[in-house]
């Protein structure tokens, strides 16, 4: 027979050879950036793998959004972050390309806000990102802040205290950095609440009226009992409250 490394078939002289070593120092192909950068971004979870740590991850899809900014790809980042969202169902990557896009590209930044931002967890990732200075910076600023009280305002009282569960930040803690300007007397007694502040009781959403019933309720039951106040949802029926308001302020 023919030596077959002399005589190799069409086939095999037409199969690129490999550039780069995986993980276990394999012969491999190397992804482009923007490749490399839409793996992570449907696969990615930033948590510990068997090849490599939560940082290694993060630090790498960082080289990859800036080696895309160089080449004009802010654009193709932005693309990277809707697909994650509406597509992978990632969480902390979206929020982290967006986060991103906020000091490379403003108004990308402004165009997927609402988009990737769909929900009080992303908008709490989102917010602890900006604030860790991973991106390159340390506080919200303007525009961040401006497209945060948008956010806010397009949900209704009801919405916000449903999903106010969450701490490091909280809901309210969020409040308190972009200062929004309540449209109403139920907006404005609902931030009081929310904020441990003085405001009108008589003007607090019908929700927030009956989880306070409610809790005031428990200790006297609790009270009556001679035992520990109970947390709200131990309760049966406490489902449609948001964990985390047994106690408040």
């Amino acid at each position: 027979m023919a030596n077959k490394t002399l005589f190799a078939s069409l086939r095999d002289a037409l199969i690129p050879r490999t550039d780069a070593l995986n993980s276990e120092n394999a012969p491999a192909y190397a992804l482009a950036p923007k490749q490399a950068l839409a793996q992570y971004a449907a696969t990615g979870c930033f948590a510990r793998t068997f090849y490599a740590t939560a940082d290694e991850q993060l630090t790498r899809v960082l080289e990859l959004c800036d080696a895309l900014s160089g080449e004009g790809g802010a654009d193709f980042v932005a693309r990277v972050a809707i697909y994650s969202r509406t597509q992978s169902f990632m969480k902390d990557m979206p929020a982290l390309l967006c986060a991103w896009l906020s000091l490379r590209d403003p108004r990308l930044h402004e165009a997927v806000f609402a988009r990737v931002i769909d929900n009080a967890r992303m908008l709490r990732t989102y917010v602890q990102i900006l604030r860790s200075g991973v991106v390159g910076r340390k506080s919200l600023g303007s525009a961040p802040k401006r497209l945060v009280r948008e956010w806010l305002a397009s949900r209704d009282e009801d919405a916000l205290f449903s999903s106010s569960a969450g701490q490091n930040p909280s809901l309210a803690d969020i409040v308190k950095m972009v200062h929004p300007k309540p449209a109403g007397a139920a907006r404005e007694a609902f931030y009081g609440y929310m904020l441990c502040r003085s405001h009108d009781a008589n003007a607090l959403p019908k929700l927030v009226m009956q989880f306070e019933r409610f809790k005031a309720g428990a200790g006297r039951l609790s009270e009556r009992r001679g035992c520990s106040r109970p947390s709200v949802h131990a309760v049966v029926g406490a489902s449609a409250f948001p964990k985390g308001l047994g106690e408040r302020c």
